[in-house]
């Protein structure tokens, strides 16, 4: 307990807090379309955000706990967009035994070691600028957010830089207390939408349904591998952690989709851009005491879940233009490291460049995201160039 009050920080906590905010405010919108989709009543939906709440939190606390390291558990953002446009032809109760089922094969990827040999196989500049890819698109709100509230933006910028260089380490906690000032100050903080909810598990019987598991449960393990663990790696190996074992992170997350699946939580997977947020040197400047930014999203993420609504009602009061500012001002660093790391090594650069750019692109192939197909070119190119 002494090294942990030691290591405890202000900027690894508001990074924490910073990353939940992003997390829930930016994706929540979609997994209430996929709990619509599935059939699921007001309480159900509130059911959804207690499991996915208590089950990012419970793993990422006891994750970041173990191993000392930022290791940040998400829902699947993409999955959830999956299921909102899929889940038409089957009941709640189908759903439920697709989501254990998915749930079941991700622990088997996870006990066997299969997804680690995967990561491991994968070069630090590939993955790089797979990453880059992914994140750039969050810097580029940064600006894009002008168009909504160029005020707002221009002073989140200016505060930033000014702070960057007063006092590094809490310059982006510190502009989004300048940020919700000015918007209650302007009045475009929503207060209206705040509740003191809390949410109630409401647990849900599986049927399993061998046309629900093949057609949506098998390309929701997909795209949850490919888009969502695969960043995911390439977060810890950017950020310095290669050392990390990846199987006992993965098979936590099948446990824990077996657990909550029942009452909502329909699939975790390793974060990608929350986790970007956790271990970035904004967190703090010792890699050894980001984990304590892990610990903040676990709690965070569990108070998320136990008062439901209430705190999604919290982040819908935030202005848009706000979420995507901070998103983009925290990433920086980041995304400056996944640019240095990718084009580092010349012999690399051709196979991260077109790794970056058909990941940035966002198109995607038989319902597989950019990011795995970004990762494909850049190991084609470099298996080609070896050759050569």
């Amino acid at each position: 307990m002494d090294q942990f009050l030691k290591d405890t920080s202000l900027s690894a906590i508001s990074a924490g807090f910073i990353a939940v905010v992003v997390g829930f405010a930016s994706a929540m919108a979609i997994v209430f379309q996929a709990a619509q989709a599935a059939g699921a009543n007001t309480l159900q939906i509130e059911s959804w955000v207690w499991a996915l709440g208590l089950g990012m939190g419970i793993s990422t606390l006891a994750l970041s706990l173990w191993y000392k390291r930022p290791l940040i558990i998400a829902w699947s953002t993409p999955g959830a967009a999956l299921l909102a446009t899929s889940l038409t032809t089957t009941n709640l109760a189908q759903t439920t035994g697709t989501f254990l089922f998915v749930g079941a094969l991700i622990f088997i990827v996870g006990i066997t070691g299969i997804f680690s040999r995967i990561g491991r196989s994968i070069p630090l500049p590939i993955a790089s600028a797979m990453l880059a890819g992914v994140l750039v698109q969050f810097g580029l709100g940064l600006f894009t957010a002008i168009e909504q509230q160029a005020s707002l933006v221009l002073l989140l910028i200016s505060s930033f830089l000014l702070l960057k260089r007063v006092v590094p380490r809490y310059a982006v906690p510190l502009v989004l207390v300048i940020g919700t000032i000015f918007c209650i100050w302007n009045g475009t903080f929503q207060s209206q939408a705040l509740s003191l909810n809390l949410a109630s598990p409401e647990f849900v019987m599986p049927e399993f349904s061998l046309s629900s598991m093949l057609g949506i449960g098998i390309p929701l393990f997909i795209v949850t591998m490919t888009s969502q663990n695969l960043p995911g790696v390439a977060i810890l190996k950017s950020c310095g952690y290669t050392q990390q074992r990846i199987s006992p992170l993965i098979t936590t997350t099948g446990i824990t989709t077996l657990i909550f699946a029942p009452f909502g939580g329909f699939t975790y997977n390793l974060a990608a851009i929350t986790a970007a947020i956790c271990a970035s040197k904004e967190s703090h400047p010792d890699p050894d005491k980001r984990y304590i930014a892990g610990v903040s999203v676990g709690v965070f993420n569990i108070i998320a879940g136990l008062f439901g609504t209430a705190v999604v009602g919290l982040f819908a009061a935030f202005p848009q233009a706000l979420v995507a500012s901070i998103a983009g001002l925290a990433l920086l660093s980041t995304i400056s490291s996944s640019f240095h790391n990718a084009f580092e090594k010349p012999q690399y650069r051709e196979a991260a460049m077109l790794t970056f750019l058909l990941t940035a692109s966002g198109i995607s192939f038989f319902g597989i995201a950019s990011a795995f197909w970004g990762i494909v070119l850049g190991l084609l190119t470099v298996m080609i160039s070896a050759k050569n």
